[in-house]
């Protein structure tokens, strides 16, 4: 910035002057041309110089150890994928989770990457960064529509549909699908690989990040009430067994609602009439919130609060 000033500054008096040369005025006007950056530079600039308060794959977690988690999750088998559609069950397009105006496709990308720049100022939209692949060990120079990077849900939202995620309510599972702890950018053809696969089935290449990958699908199944099949949580097992350490996220467990066993039809309840408290006078005018209600008067004689033929009103009737 100082280097900007003084080149204006040159500028400025080479030109009242008058006795400089053409040259002279050419690198002037160079120097400043070279020192000038545009708004948007510095726009992207303190972005990086923030930092992302968001925690980024393979950050400390600070929950409770890993295999206590998964041992506390239930084992099943996987329910059949009858009925299972991204869009339908889980939402379509990506979603703003926290409330801060970006859907979490543009929060995941700037969290993940590093030299980070946008397309615009709202901080939105990332137009390009550099991503260290969690799951490949490989640096990835990432631009806008180049492909190369997408977002993977750690648990897949198909391995969620088969693991407990029909019993969620449409908000729950959305809530499944833009959850900052099930987001991750990765390489998109490791991601690809993956597909619906769960711990027994796939595993990063990556391997000095298996234990913080297999500790955050933990915390998700945890948070979200899923389970894991026999196989799934042998070789979730055997890789916590590693890293006997390592800890799982903080997390608040869900209670699963919204769905509904049609096979057990609830029976609707009964309207029953039941007695007031106190006495009641033969006669006397009663609530409409005790309609056909009951209560006993002095003698013991019972009668309901109701209107008649004749008359309208409520009152105390034998």
């Amino acid at each position: 910035m100082l280097r900007r000033v003084l080149a204006m500054f040159a500028i400025g008096a080479l030109a009242l002057t008058g006795c400089a040369s053409a040259g002279d005025r050419e690198q002037a006007t160079a120097e400043f041309s070279q020192s000038y950056v545009p708004l948007d530079q510095y726009f992207v600039a303190d972005l990086a110089s923030t930092g992302s308060k968001k925690i980024k794959p393979g950050a400390k977690l600070t929950g409770p150890k890993a295999m206590a988690v998964l041992n506390s999750l239930p084992v099943k088998g996987k329910a059949p994928a009858t009925g299972y559609n991204r869009n339908k069950k889980f939402g379509n397009g990506w979603k703003d989770f926290d409330k801060d105006k970006c859907d979490e496709r543009q929060d995941t990308l700037s969290r993940d990457m590093s030299k980070v720049k946008f397309k615009d100022r709202k901080k939105c939209t990332v137009r390009s960064g550099t991503l260290q692949d969690s799951y490949t060990g490989k640096r990835i120079n990432w631009k806008v529509n180049s492909g190369s990077v997408d977002i993977d849900h750690v648990v897949a939202l198909k391995n969620a549909w088969i693991s407990g995620g029909q019993k969620l309510s449409q908000a729950q599972r959305q809530s499944l699908a833009n959850d900052p702890l099930n987001l991750m950018a990765s390489s998109a053809s490791a991601n690809r690989q993956k597909g619906a696969k769960n711990t027994a089935e796939w595993l990063p290449k990556n391997k000095s990040f298996r234990c913080q990958y297999v500790a955050t699908q933990v915390s998700v199944k945890k948070k979200y009430a899923l389970s894991v099949t026999k196989a799934e949580k042998n070789a979730m097992k055997k890789v916590l067994n590693t890293c006997k350490n390592q800890k799982s996220a903080k997390v608040k467990p869900i209670k699963p609602g919204g769905s509904k066993d049609s096979s057990k039809p609830k029976t609707p309840k009964k309207i029953q009439s039941h007695y007031v408290k106190g006495t009641v006078h033969p006669g006397a005018f009663c609530k409409s919130v005790d309609k056909s209600k009951k209560g006993k008067s002095k003698t013991g004689k019972t009668y309901t609060c109701k209107s008649s033929k004749t008359d309208s009103r409520l009152r105390w009737r034998v």
